[in-house]
């Protein structure tokens, strides 16, 4: 990894994703902190990319490097935080029934890949499908029934989707600014995970290293012998 990538890069990137993640633009501009559930979803998550190798925190922070080198590590490592925390706070509806569901599907997703125990590229393609699917939920969906209904059709689908969640599943109605800042920081997001230093293939694999080792047509030669 460049020091460029490390210095420059990778912090902006995450410091304006935890900016933009909390805007909501109603009748004014407002800046939302993450809610304490997103930042145990980030913890989750940040755990997640270490189990898989999408992050070396020793890449980052190691007796190795000089003490500016691994302050600098630390406000990385700080600044994926609260960006992890605001992705999920922006993917996640804003109120009701539909909030609680998110973040019990999130949990679980989490908890499912961290057990499965997945490699790098599967899991960033699981977070790429993860947070665009809760993006089309609550930024296209949810916010097309939230909007007031002008028909029969709207009004009854409204009731219907209500009834079923035992809740209402009508959430504020944002300026239509406000679902394509949330993508371009969602996207921003993933690509950042893409540029996290990743940990050595070679120190996740340890079976392929040793089946290289017992090289059967190396063995049957010395039977031949």
């Amino acid at each position: 990894m460049t020091a460029t990538r490390e210095a420059i890069a990778l912090p902006l990137v995450f410091l304006t994703v935890a900016l933009f993640g909390g805007l909501r633009i109603t009748e004014g501009v407002a800046l939302l902190p993450p809610p304490l559930f997103a930042l145990v979803l980030a913890v989750l998550l940040l755990g997640l990319l270490v189990r898989c190798g999408a992050l070396a925190p020793e890449r980052l922070v190691h007796t190795s490097r000089s003490m500016l080198a691994n302050l600098n590590g630390l406000v990385v490592m700080l600044a994926a935080f609260l960006a992890s925390a605001q992705a999920f706070n922006v993917a996640t509806p804003e109120s009701g029934a539909p909030r609680v569901l998110f973040n019990l599907v999130f949990l679980i997703l989490l908890a499912n890949t961290i057990a499965a125990s997945s490699d790098r590229v599967r899991v960033l393609r699981s977070l790429l499908v993860i947070f665009g699917s809760a993006f089309i939920v609550k930024f296209i969906v949810l916010s097309a029934l939230s909007h007031p209904a002008e028909g029969v059709v709207t009004r009854a689908l409204q009731v219907l989707f209500e009834g079923v969640t035992l809740g209402s599943i009508t959430q504020d109605v944002f300026h239509p600014a406000t679902g394509y800042i949330a993508f371009g920081t969602l996207t921003l997001y993933l690509f950042g995970l893409v540029l996290l230093p990743a940990a050595d293939t070679g120190r996740l694999r340890p079976a392929a290293t040793y089946t290289t080792m017992l090289d059967p047509t190396r063995d049957a030669k010395k039977l031949e012998g």
